[in-house]
């Protein structure tokens, strides 16, 4: 049916109803002058039929047909009642669409779309019941946009609005994962991310989080406009132990960053402290990338039946040239939240193969070199096709590099860990699992690994000699790698007695402190690279 004048079944009941707002009856089919199409297609046995509009206010917005099996039925009377039907029905659609509206306005911000204060306390709170403190923290953070007053007072309400819609959209779509977002106040959205539990890292996602806000200009009345943010950060259950009290707290840190020069702050004065010690460092971290200021350590692996040096573990240093040699324990953290562990990875490699290459043109004699790979980098789409550039087309260099991986990355996803590897293993790189025994992988698993060397953790040495258990679960782990067809490595062998055992167990290989500490390239040149034999 239409409405449009002109249109086919345009005398119809409904349409008549429709235009004049009013109830439509007949009483007797007989009497029907409408469209005969429309009545040869009507149900036999229709006697009397009527339609009444549904009125919302003076809006049509529906109608009630009703039809009868006998003539005369939609007398006063009956129509009284149906008229009164109608309006019911009219007032129900309309008390719904309002609480509907009034629903959404109680729980959404109509600009952006996003929760309001109250949805996000909630949100909040469901949150703070499903949190496990155990393996990460919980931050709330509200980002302000500085200045907002003068962008409604210059470009009007419309513009400062559609800076707000803009503003979601960025919060939304930026490259930090948020478990909830929300505009709590007139130029103010909250964010609550729950991550790693370390708080240099939720500041760093945190930083992120500002410059995909606020590092591109935003277009308003065809003008590209720079606008600033702050933000103001709690951590749970440090600085408060309920939604309310969180967002109470976010306030008061929100305040004092926008009495500052800094960006984003922490309620608690001392986490400001350690944050921008961690900002400090990523910093330097990017520069010593940059400047080259990364050196390779080399520490031998010994075959415990001849105590002839095999091969080497390439470990990262930092050489600072504020501080001198850093342990990797300080900053190697740091590049693996930043994601500069990928690029610092990939140095590594192309450093090890450098040496390896320089070795054997010096005519020494080589040893393999396994480098470290981290979880963020197996995990990179691209790192297959990286390590493929970085070999290269020279067939020695495959020959020349192991990569380490720890067990438990690999268990985080076999399928995917073993179709990485295989690639890699077809280049011609061999592959150790690093720390075995703490990733909890299963025999059948174990068994579809493509992978060439098991290094025991170095827990399982240290216990290894304080009783039974111990000695038998080192001495099980190395006859299932030998089932396996696997070298084994015993890392962390820092006495006699552990070698020993070892060395009776029928371990492959060892790696610590009793034979040599990590070493420079060039001392470990000299002191376990004799030249390579004649012919």
């Amino acid at each position: 049916l239409s409405l449009q004048d002109g249109a086919p079944h345009t005398h119809s009941m409904t349409l008549r109803a429709i235009k004049g707002k009013k109830p439509v009856v007949l009483n007797d089919m007989k009497d029907f002058s409408g469209d005969q199409y429309l009545k040869a297609h009507m149900e036999e046995g229709i006697c009397a039929m009527a339609v009444l509009p549904l009125l919302v206010g003076d809006k049509v917005v529906g109608v009630l047909a009703l039809y009868v099996d006998e003539t005369g039925f939609f007398d006063e009377e009956e129509m009284t009642l149906l008229t009164e039907l109608a309006g019911d029905i009219g007032f129900a659609l309309d008390h719904i669409e309002k609480a509907d509206k009034l629903l959404y306005l109680a729980y959404y911000d109509e600009i952006t779309g996003l929760p309001n204060r109250t949805l996000f306390l909630e949100q909040v709170g469901q949150q703070l019941r499903m949190f496990d403190g155990g393996r990460s923290s919980l931050a709330l953070a509200l980002v302000d946009i500085e200045r907002f007053r003068a962008i409604n007072d210059t470009l009007g309400r419309a513009a400062g609005d559609d800076l707000l819609q803009q503003l979601a959209q960025r919060i939304r779509t930026g490259s930090v994962a948020l478990e909830a977002v929300a505009r709590v106040g007139v130029n103010c959205f909250g964010v609550v991310l729950q991550g790693p539990r370390d708080v240099g890292r939720v500041a760093l996602e945190l930083e992120q989080l500002l410059r995909d806000c606020f590092a591109k200009p935003y277009r308003l009345l065809d003008s590209e406009l720079r606008i600033a943010g702050k933000m103001g950060v709690v951590l749970y259950p440090l600085d408060g132990e309920d939604a309310e009290t969180l967002l109470r707290n976010a306030e008061h840190a929100l305040k004092r960053v926008k009495g500052s020069a800094e960006l984003l702050m922490f309620y608690a004065p001392e986490m400001d402290t350690r944050v921008a010690a961690a900002l400090d460092l990523e910093s330097r971290l990017r520069t010593a990338l940059d400047l080259e200021q990364f050196v390779l350590h080399y520490q031998p692996k010994v075959d415990l039946a001849t105590g002839k040096v095999t091969s080497a573990e390439a470990l990262i240093r930092w050489n600072d040239p504020q501080n001198g040699l850093v342990p990797p324990g300080r900053f190697i953290p740091i590049l693996e939240e930043t994601g500069l562990i990928y690029e610092v990875g990939l140095w590594a490699l192309r450093k090890a193969l450098e040496d390896y290459q320089r070795w054997r043109a010096a005519g020494l004699e080589p040893v393999r070199i396994a480098v470290n790979v981290s979880p963020l980098q197996l995990r990179h789409r691209h790192f297959v096709t990286a390590v493929e550039q970085v070999i290269g087309n020279d067939r020695h260099a495959a020959q020349g590099l192991e990569l380490e991986i720890t067990e438990s990355l690999i268990m985080e996803d076999v399928e995917r860990s073993s179709a990485s590897l295989l690639a890699i293993r077809a280049m011609g790189l061999t592959i150790a699992i690093d720390d075995f025994g703490t990733g909890y992988s299963s025999l059948g698993q174990l068994s579809r690994l493509p992978v060439d060397t098991l290094k025991i953790d170095r827990t399982f040495v240290v216990d290894m000699v304080t009783g039974p258990r111990g000695l038998s679960l080192v001495s099980t782990i190395i006859n299932l790698a030998h089932a396996f067809k696997l070298k084994v490595v015993a890392e962390g062998v820092e006495t006699e007695e552990q070698s020993r055992l070892l060395r009776l167990m029928g371990c492959d290989e060892m790696q610590g402190f009793l034979f040599s500490r990590p070493v420079p390239a060039d001392v470990f040149e000299q002191k376990f690279l004799p030249p390579a034999r004649a012919g």
